[in-house]
């Protein structure tokens, strides 16, 4: 079932001025809105139950009584994962408590990712990058490790790709972009003004552009012409650095394997042709 309230908050920016007054309302206060009637929901937020019902629309529900399904369970499957475990790092923490609440809160990373990606995005994504003379890479920091993970996956498919590890290199290539390359942009929070810089240089030369960004309303989301969302639960200690980078991660996993198997046989053929055997080690 996917996540109506991460949805609903990723399009609230979109949504008609009386639509995001329910949005708000429902994502500030979601169990005492699920107690209400599509009515009663209506007189509390000064809106109509047809405005309600075209939020609904919106975000991909028929309409209210499916939304509030999906609503009900998100917030039972999250009060079910708060009750087991409190799972912020503490200072008392033992080995066993960092490694159970780091791995969980990439697990829930990974499952609100999930919930996020829209496969038409995914099939379309998949198409440029098939259409495309060369993919152009783009990532600061952690998000540069998720381009260097693509990096090593297109290249195995012999689809031509650049990366560069620094600003000025990466914008560079955003300059000599074309409408017959594809950027594909990866910032976790949308705001990094370098990535912004190079995105802007390649929608004035036209270039289509994937972003792996989180689900907020951002500068990297709004030059966007695709968006893969990531959610992340970040720890104390690296935040905006770890579960993000899993999900980016993911993401990255999921467009390569989407686009191999839009081209079985060749990919296949790919694989086999640049796959680097070890040295078997001689017993001494």
């Amino acid at each position: 079932m996917k996540s109506a309230l991460l949805h609903l908050r990723e399009a609230v920016d979109s949504l008609s001025p009386a639509e995001r007054t329910v949005a708000n309302y429902l994502l500030e206060n979601p169990d005492r809105a699920m107690k209400l009637s599509i009515h009663e929901l209506a007189e509390r937020t000064f809106s109509s139950p047809s405005s309600i019902i075209r939020m609904c629309h919106r975000i991909g529900f028929q309409g209210y009584k499916e939304f509030r399904q999906a609503v009900t369970y998100e917030i039972a499957v999250r009060k079910k994962s708060a009750e087991e475990q409190h799972k912020e790092i503490t200072r008392s923490d033992s080995m066993e408590d960092i490694i159970e609440k780091i791995t969980y809160k990439n697990i829930i990373s990974l499952e609100d990712t999930k919930n996020l990606l829209e496969p038409e995005t995914l099939k379309k994504s998949v198409e440029l990058v098939r259409n495309c003379r060369t993919v152009l890479l783009f990532g600061l920091g952690a998000s540069l490790c998720a381009a260097r993970d693509a990096y090593l996956k297109f290249l195995r498919l012999n689809k031509p790709c650049v990366l560069n590890d620094d600003w000025h290199s990466q914008y560079l290539q955003a300059r000599n972009a074309s409408e017959q390359d594809l950027g594909i942009v990866i910032s976790y929070s949308g705001e990094t003004q370098e990535v912004i810089e190079c995105m802007k240089v390649m929608r004035e030369n036209k270039t289509p552009i994937i972003a792996i960004t989180r689900c907020v309303a951002s500068p990297v989301s709004e030059l966007a012409d695709l968006r893969l969302y990531t959610a992340a639960n970040e720890s104390t200690f690296r935040s905006g650095a770890m579960s993000s980078r899993i999900s980016q991660l993911n993401i990255i996993d999921i467009l390569y394997t989407a686009f191999a198997n839009s081209e079985y046989e060749y990919c296949l053929e790919q694989l086999s042709k640049t796959h680097i055997s070890k040295p078997l080690s001689k017993k001494r």
